[in-house]
């Protein structure tokens, strides 16, 4: 939690700093790209690592059915993926 209220604080403080050039040129606009960017990746990134975790873990358990647990692994972190990259173009564009 005091991570996040250093984050937003750090956020407004780059925002308030920002003069009337910045924001006529879209610097703040660039701004939000830049760290919308950054939160999609953080989470994509999160995201593949529970998937990853949570298929060691079910592997380990039940090594009969790991062929099944993989697929679907994948599957879904081809979904994700896919998500990420269409975030990643609305962000940008």
């Amino acid at each position: 939690m005091k991570s996040l209220k250093l984050l937003v604080l750090a956020v407004a403080a780059v925002a308030l700093m920002a003069d009337p050039i910045m924001a006529a040129d879209e610097g703040l606009v660039r701004i939000g790209k830049g760290l919308g960017l950054g939160l999609i990746l953080l989470g994509a990134g999160i995201g593949l690592g529970f998937i990853g975790k949570s298929m060691t873990e079910s592997m380990a358990r039940q090594p009969e059915i790991a062929p099944a647990i993989q697929t679907g692994a994948i599957i879904i972190a081809a979904l994700l993926e896919g998500v990420t990259l269409l975030a990643l173009l609305f962000t940008l564009f």
